[in-house]
């Protein structure tokens, strides 16, 4: 079977309620299908307008019952109130009937199919959603909120990822949406969920975005990215100098130690700094050659010149939050460097490996978090060439 698209869109009320992460997770954990492409958008009154009509003139297509409710919700929830735009979550899945498996896993809407007795928090909408009729009026529903909008056919994925794209052309990836009392007070902060936990289907990335969500911090900007070996290179540039200052002495020291005790020698302090300057050096060069690659997938040694600025084999996740002490916050929630080193209940407490392996960066300061959107270039989301591309080559 032909690989196709498809899309989950987090509703504002998911997003303000800080269960993205727990969305994100199930999505992730329970499908086959890639994550193409992410991003934060905030829809505006032509947005809604165009996108409620779609699931109108779908409805009638199909006799799909739901088309109503769903557009009613976007009327109501999905736009611009009290004179600010909302936040919600696109994702861009990519796999064999992505369509079908993201319907599933999303759930159905109405009781009929969702009984009290029969709800086991299996889908996203078992735990997420919910759908409540007046006790007095069985048609009428008091409330509804589906957690998640997805197309069950893929002919409307199509036709709403083709203006989905249309949208995104003008919009921000990093969004404003709000108005701070001290704006001076607020910070921006850059995470990056690394390339270790995309290796196969997991909740990691999900769970990790859930724990940063206790910071009541705001994820104003969001992309699936992959780092090019010149990105990785000017990115993790200056730990470089870091790891030749305290790796250096370190392992010149332990190779003095392994030649005294196998030829039974005592070497001078010409011949320690000689180690160091030598073995020591090559050591922590080796080091970053290898923090290098495992963000990018290229090792800087090894790489040919040509595809230095292509996108590496590896991918991540990045994502921007704002609030106030935003960079504190998120590093308190990330742990320190060493895994082992860093406290329970912490993001590398639990999932990290090792110093290198450490499952997500987060920005130490104002400053450096400015560098890196720059480097990352966080203005920038491949998510319309991503859902351009495959229309096109669908529509041949």
């Amino acid at each position: 079977m032909n690989q196709t698209l498809s899309y989950a869109l987090v509703t504002p009320y998911s997003i303000a309620k800080s269960r993205t992460g727990g969305v994100i997770a199930r999505l992730l954990s329970r499908m086959d299908l890639e994550l193409a492409g992410a991003q934060i958008i905030t829809p505006d009154e032509d947005f809604v307008r165009e996108y409620a009509a779609s699931l109108r003139i779908h409805e009638k297509r199909y006799s799909n019952s739901a088309g109503e409710l769903l557009a009613e919700y976007i009327e109501r929830n999905m736009g611009p109130s009290g004179g600010r735009r909302h936040r919600s979550l696109l994702l861009i899945f990519r796999g064999e009937d992505a369509c079908r498996k993201l319907s599933d896993i999303c759930g159905a809407l109405f009781p009929e199919n969702r009984s009290f007795e029969s709800i086991s928090g299996e889908t996203i909408r078992d735990t997420y959603a919910d759908l409540i009729y007046d006790p007095n009026d069985p048609q009428k529903v008091v409330y509804f909120e589906p957690a998640v909008m997805v197309p069950r056919h893929q002919d409307l994925a199509n036709e709403t990822m083709a203006f989905f794209a249309r949208y995104l052309k003008n919009a921000d990836n990093i969004v404003h949406t709000i108005s701070y009392p001290d704006p001076s007070k607020i910070e921006q902060t850059l995470v990056i969920i690394k390339p270790d936990n995309w290796n196969y289907a997991s909740s990691k990335p999900g769970t990790i975005i859930d724990m940063f969500s206790r910071t009541g911090l705001r994820i104003v900007g969001i992309k699936v990215f992959r780092f090019s070996l010149n990105q990785a290179l000017d990115f993790y540039g200056p730990v470089e100098a870091n790891l030749w200052e305290k790796l250096t002495p370190i392992f010149g020291q332990k190779a003095k130690e392994l030649l005294e005790k196998e030829f039974d020698i005592t070497l001078n302090q010409n011949a320690g700094k000689a180690l160091s300057d030598c073995f020591g050096h090559e050591y922590a060069e080796e080091q970053f050659q290898k923090i290098v690659e495992f963000m990018s997938g290229r090792r800087p040694d090894t790489c040919p010149p040509d595809e230095v600025d292509k996108p590496g084999n590896v991918k991540c996740m990045i994502l921007v939050y704002e609030g106030e002490n935003a960079v504190k916050k998120i590093r308190d929630v990330l742990g320190p460097t060493d895994p082992l080193k860093a406290p329970g209940g912490t993001v590398r407490r639990e999932f990290g490996s090792n110093m290198m392996v450490n499952t997500a960066h987060a920005s130490d300061s104002v400053e450096s978090c400015e560098r890196e959107k720059k480097i990352v270039r966080i203005n920038e989301n491949p998510l319309v060439s991503i859902i351009e591309e495959y229309l096109a080559a669908a529509n041949h």
